[in-house]
């Protein structure tokens, strides 16, 4: 690590994000709209008892609180990484149109009933939204693929349009299918992180984990890149080799995020412009304290979602729309006064 970023830095900022997300992670089971007796639930740990409120605990809020933990993460590592390679500072995962496919492949299966089956881990719903993630990634870097490299100029334009076709076959199938599927339709484009065990949490993780792996590794090459290509490569950065990464590594974690929890905007936006606020702009930094605040963010706002409307529930999608949607607005306009 250079003069700018020592070792013991580097330890103590990372602790710092860490003691926040174990403390998020503790107190946000304990909540909910169904308060639970801690006799059941601590006794049903050592005795063989079952009780209602133990499961609840173990079953429905513990899965729950880790998966909007990865999810969170995901998309605040994928938006930090994106902001560069595509030198946005409005960029977020589903700028990719990766949500877009990923939506409509879900509305497909919830539309039709005989699609609604479960295999091992995988619903319909997450394996035809994962399957159009998929097909929507492919189509983007065929689109944005050249002699040269990619084009990240592409890959923003034909993001934008395949999430607007997207949304216009969305409006197609929602126009033909019985107007009693579309309460299913709409929960799940608001984005929501219901699960019951941890089944459907081991469904993520063949995309999610090499995802984020490509993703962590690109700390250095972040750095290079964001002083510009030409000065990245004058200190030997292969800036293709790193878009393509970025590029595959967002695609992959944000097809396996979407596809369990649904459209989730702006965590990608808002945490990794926090995270340099409190850390710097060292990627190095900036990508880990990413996975740790994005997580801890969408654990605290499910947790709101949860308890704010007691004893029903908010998607949690409204929550960051509500959160994010100023703060959208403030950057933006903080750009636009730079461009005046």
């Amino acid at each position: 690590m250079t003069a700018f970023l020592t070792r013991k830095r580097f330890a103590l900022l990372m602790t710092g994000y860490a003691v926040v997300s174990i403390v998020i992670l503790a107190i946000s089971p304990i909540f909910g709209s169904e308060r639970l007796s801690w006799n059941h639930v601590v006794g049903a740990i050592f005795s063989q008892t079952e009780h209602v409120e133990a499961d609840i605990f173990f079953y429905h809020r513990i899965p729950r609180v880790l998966l909007a933990f990865l999810v969170g993460g995901t998309l605040a590592i994928a938006g930090s990484a994106l902001q560069v390679v595509l030198r946005n500072p409005l960029a977020e995962p589903f700028i990719l149109g990766i949500t877009g496919g990923g939506a409509l492949g879900a509305v497909i299966a919830i539309s039709v009933p005989s699609l609604m089956v479960q295999a091992g881990p995988f619903s319909s719903v997450q394996v035809l939204s994962l399957l159009g993630c998929v097909l929507c990634m492919g189509a983007i870097y065929r689109l944005a693929k050249s002699a040269v490299g990619l084009s990240m100029n592409t890959i923003l334009l034909a993001g934008v349009t395949i999430n607007i076709l997207c949304g216009a076959a969305i409006l197609l199938v929602r126009y033909l299918v019985s107007p009693h599927m579309l309460v299913a339709m709409d929960r799940w484009m608001m984005g929501g992180l219901d699960v019951v065990g941890y089944r459907e949490l081991s469904a993520l993780l063949p995309l999610l984990i090499p995802g984020l792996i490509l993703l962590f590794l690109q700390g250095n090459a972040l750095n290079q890149l964001a002083l510009g290509e030409e000065m990245a490569i004058g200190h030997g950065v292969n800036v293709a080799s790193v878009q393509k990464q970025v590029f595959l590594g967002t695609g992959l974690a944000t097809a396996a995020a979407v596809s369990l929890a649904g459209p989730i905007g702006f965590v990608g936006l808002i945490i990794p412009h926090a995270v340099r606020r409190l850390s710097g702009f060292d990627h190095r930094v900036v990508l880990p304290a990413s996975f740790f605040l994005g997580g801890s963010f969408l654990t605290a706002c499910d947790l709101a979602a949860r308890t704010v409307v007691a004893p029903t529930e908010m998607p949690v999608g409204i929550i960051t729309a509500m959160i994010g949607g100023p703060v959208f607005l403030r950057i933006l306009l903080k750009k636009t006064r730079r461009c005046i």
